[in-house]
């Protein structure tokens, strides 16, 4: 709030100064416009150093430098080789502007291979200081995984969130919808605990885009910014923004990720819940969700019988197992009989014993 202040001051002295001086030879209101516009110009000029890092100012300012003692050099040529007047002040101007511009930008882009940490004092630590921004989705604060993962220590960083990421989570949670409207407390509750998280350091930002419309290019445009990554689980805001140079973080492809790797071949132990679209055919779920079709188990609804897996499908949506459930092998393994081992007790004389048995009964393992 304070450098709001302050900005706003300083455009307002400059507007008041060019009204009292009038440097540009116009009415005094025009002169104060034209000061206010070049207030703010300066204001935004200064707002963007502030998200540069220290390598790239350093780069800048080289690269400008290098620029100017450039232009001067074609100056001199010009000066030359064109006779004085309009033209050669023209061409003089713009070599000036081009060159000290492309040193400006060239520099700037080319910073970052600067090491500064070789030197040593205030400049080893640079690189330490360069924060590691996070921005995250509203699909991916209503999904709830992300408290998950930033409780276990998984996150660093800086978690950023939008302030138009909270409004439209707002306006989900003020739905009529009585479905919508859970969801979106659910994701203002996800945000309360990561709040909660004492290694997080939770930034909420003002910025926006008002000429973009949709929330998922305005993340895009954030992430440029910031040169931070997107948290997601949108398989379309995951494409776009790769399809634009910004790196992205599903929790869906990290969720498939730690899934556990089943092989052909293996048995395991699964609850038949539902009739599956092929003939004959049941569907299981495992606990973290994969989805298991079983051959030949549509009658075994309801029950929890031993598989084995045949193969292994992997698809953008997930993970999907198939697996044959052999019914006559389950049928011996039930039909077993039970054998009974007895001994004869040897006689003398007329009297006679029942034969006693020496072990009780129990199915042949």
């Amino acid at each position: 709030m304070d450098v709001i202040l302050i900005r706003v001051l300083f455009v307002l002295f400059v507007a008041v100064t060019c009204y009292l001086i009038q440097p540009f030879g116009l009415p005094s209101n025009l002169d104060a416009g034209v000061g206010v516009l070049l207030g703010v110009g300066i204001v935004v000029f200064e707002w963007r150093l502030r998200l540069m890092s220290l390598k790239r100012l350093i780069g800048s300012a080289i690269g400008s430098i290098l620029g100017i003692v450039g232009a001067y050099l074609f100056a001199l040529v010009i000066r030359n080789s064109i006779p004085p007047g309009h033209t050669q002040s023209f061409l003089m101007l713009m070599v000036m502007l081009l060159m000290a511009y492309v040193g400006l930008a060239v520099g700037a882009n080319k910073g970052d291979l600067l090491n500064l940490s070789a030197l040593g004092g205030i400049f080893g630590g640079e690189k330490q200081s360069k924060k590691s921004y996070k921005i995250l989705d509203t699909s991916v604060i209503i999904d709830g995984r992300i408290a998950d993962i930033a409780e276990t220590g998984f996150l660093d960083g800086t978690i950023v969130i939008p302030q138009f990421v909270l409004r439209e989570l707002q306006l989900v949670a003020d739905s009529a919808d009585s479905l919508k409207r859970n969801r979106g407390r659910r994701g203002l509750d996800i945000l309360q605990r990561l709040q909660k998280v004492a290694s997080l350091q939770i930034q909420i930002v003002e910025d926006d885009f008002p000429t973009v419309r949709e929330v998922d290019m305005k993340l895009i445009e954030l992430a440029k910014l910031y040169e931070g990554k997107i948290i997601t689980n949108d398989f379309n805001l995951n494409k776009v923004a790769q399809l634009q140079g910004v790196e992205v973080l599903n929790i869906n492809e990290l969720a498939n990720s730690l899934k556990p790797i089943v092989l052909p071949g293996e048995i395991m132990k699964v609850f038949i819940l539902k009739e599956g679209k092929e003939y004959n055919q049941g569907v299981a779920y495992l606990d973290d969700g994969t989805m298991v079709v079983v051959d030949n188990a549509r009658k075994m609804i309801g029950k929890t019988i031993d598989i084995s897996v045949t193969s292994v499908l992997q698809t953008t949506a997930g993970k999907m197992i198939f697996g044959k459930w052999d019914e006559r092998a389950a049928g011996r393994a039930e039909s077993r009989p039970a054998v009974s081992v007895v001994t004869a007790v040897p006689t003398s004389g007329a009297e006679t014993k029942k034969p006693q048995p020496i072990m009780a009964e129990r199915p042949i393992e």
